[in-house]
């Protein structure tokens, strides 16, 4: 792989994450406020974005889906998109941000065990201490933090909602890059918002039909359209051509984006200081995804071996 592909690989991944650090204040917020349920903002983001993705394939090249990879799709769908979507907006009316970010970290640990076993992605030293560090270093960012919020304690099927968010997120990351490799972007993502958003009607079809609209805030649209547009679309967009160029335990350490920035608006907020402890947080995050890039892939490493018995034929 090509260093102007690794290069849109961060680039897309740097730029979905710290859309997703902002988002996370947003959905906390749409979700709080309890005028729509949790499965009905899902089901908005699912119905908007496939449209806006069937939309743009209109315009791109035509590309044709096997029948054979539809169900795996569905899967893809199903563990990217229905169950850590629903259950983060869920567990954040049930968990404080401290409990919501630290559990959330568990994500790329969850993608490097899960890319070992499916894809063979060997755990090298260097992507385990990585790993370890950038966890140690969100961890410390989080409990140096004097934020607070609406939810003052965590109720055990709040915790466990967003376990779930972690894993299904990390089996998604670490099964599935050969299918999103196979097709573009646009392709493969208009099938998935599809199939989550059939997924997510038969839940919250009666509450659309029937909610009072015209009581809505036009501040909550606002938001609701960030959360579709940005955090959806775009992030979405943008997160498979990371998963094509990228390892999945390198994609999924930039999920450490999303408490940094929100320490950041914080701080800038003023609901926040910036202390010693954070700013060695961040250079630990850092530091451990720095590791992970430069640690050695599957491929690095098969083609070390062949080199290897090539040399040795050579003698």
């Amino acid at each position: 792989m090509n260093s102007n592909s690794k290069l849109a690989g961060h680039l897309s991944c740097f730029i979905a994450y710290s859309i997703f650090g902002f988002n996370v204040i947003v959905c906390k917020q749409i979700a709080n406020s309890a005028l729509m349920s949790p499965i009905t903002i899902f089901t908005f983001r699912a119905l908007v974005a496939a449209l806006l993705f069937w939309i743009v394939s209109l315009f791109a090249k035509k590309e044709k889906v096997d029948t054979k990879d539809i169900p795996k799709i569905f899967a893809a769908s199903f563990f990217g998109l229905v169950v850590p979507q629903y259950t983060f907006l869920k567990a954040a009316t049930m968990t404080t941000p401290m409990d919501l970010a630290l559990i959330s970290t568990l994500v790329p640990i969850f993608a490097m065990f899960v890319a070992a076993i499916v894809l063979k992605e060997p755990i090298t030293w260097k992507k385990g201490l990585g790993v370890v560090t950038s966890f140690a270093g969100v961890v410390l960012l989080i409990l140096s933090s004097t934020k607070t919020g609406s939810v003052t304690h965590s109720s055990p099927l709040g915790i466990a909602l967003m376990v779930l968010n972690t894993v299904s997120f990390g089996i998604y990351l670490g099964v599935f890059r050969p299918l999103i490799q196979k097709y573009s972007v646009v392709a493969f993502m208009k099938w998935m918002f599809l199939f989550a958003a059939v997924v997510a009607l038969p839940f919250s079809g009666k509450e659309i039909f029937t909610l009072d609209y015209a009581s809505i805030p036009t501040s909550y649209y606002l938001e609701l359209s960030f959360l579709i547009f940005f955090a959806t679309f775009v992030c979405y967009f943008l997160i498979p051509i990371g998963q094509k160029n990228l390892r999945p335990t390198m994609v999924a350490l930039y999920n450490y984006l999303q408490p940094m920035i929100g320490t950041i608006i914080s701080v800038a907020m003023g609901t926040d200081i910036l202390t010693w402890q954070k700013c060695l947080a961040f250079v630990a995050i850092l530091g451990g995804a720095t590791l992970v890039n430069f640690s050695k892939s599957r491929a690095d490493l098969d083609k070390e071996k062949a080199e290897q018995e090539k040399q040795v034929k050579e003698i």
